[in-house]
């Protein structure tokens, strides 16, 4: 039991580290055009040098609220890590990690909403490239998803012995 609360601790971890990576990191979409290779992030647009990200008036409020989305993910993702670790040490014993859980599916929907809405928006918009193929980050959001959903469930039927 206790390599398995390790483990889901370690995964947690990692989740934690990757939505930062991800929100932070401007590598959603990668684009290739005659200046070279571009990438375009929630917040930049980057090909030599970094600029604020062009988007137009129709768009800008899914930019938002993909922003919104994956800034809420973090936190959800870090109470309930810190909810876990308060629950390790006060929580009586055979009683589960409900409140950890719950917090760690509310992130997973986060994400969902933040990453569903730049696929359905953003996918293949890089400015001034010809061809383009989703980054590094874009990814790592949806592994965030995969780790956050399986973290959630096993809060919810773990108890503590």
């Amino acid at each position: 039991m206790l390599v398995l609360l390790a483990g889901i601790f370690v995964v947690h971890i990692a989740t934690v580290i990757m939505l930062f990576v991800s929100t932070i990191a401007n590598v959603w979409m990668v684009g290739y055009s005659n200046l070279g290779t571009a990438s375009s992030g929630l917040w930049l647009l980057c090909n030599k040098t970094c600029e604020q990200l062009p988007v137009s008036s129709r768009d800008e409020a899914s930019l938002k609220a993909v922003q919104a989305f994956m800034i809420l993910s973090i936190i959800f993702s870090v109470i309930a890590l810190v909810m876990f670790i308060v629950q390790l040490f006060t929580l009586e014993k055979g009683k589960r990690f409900y409140v950890t859980g719950a917090i760690m599916l509310v992130c997973w929907l986060c994400i969902l909403i933040g990453v569903s809405i730049y696929t359905a928006r953003f996918t293949g918009k890089v400015p001034e490239s010809t061809s383009s193929h989703h980054g590094y980050c874009f990814i790592l959001a949806w592994i965030c998803f995969c780790f956050s959903f399986i973290i959630g469930i096993l809060y919810l039927v773990l108890r503590k012995k």
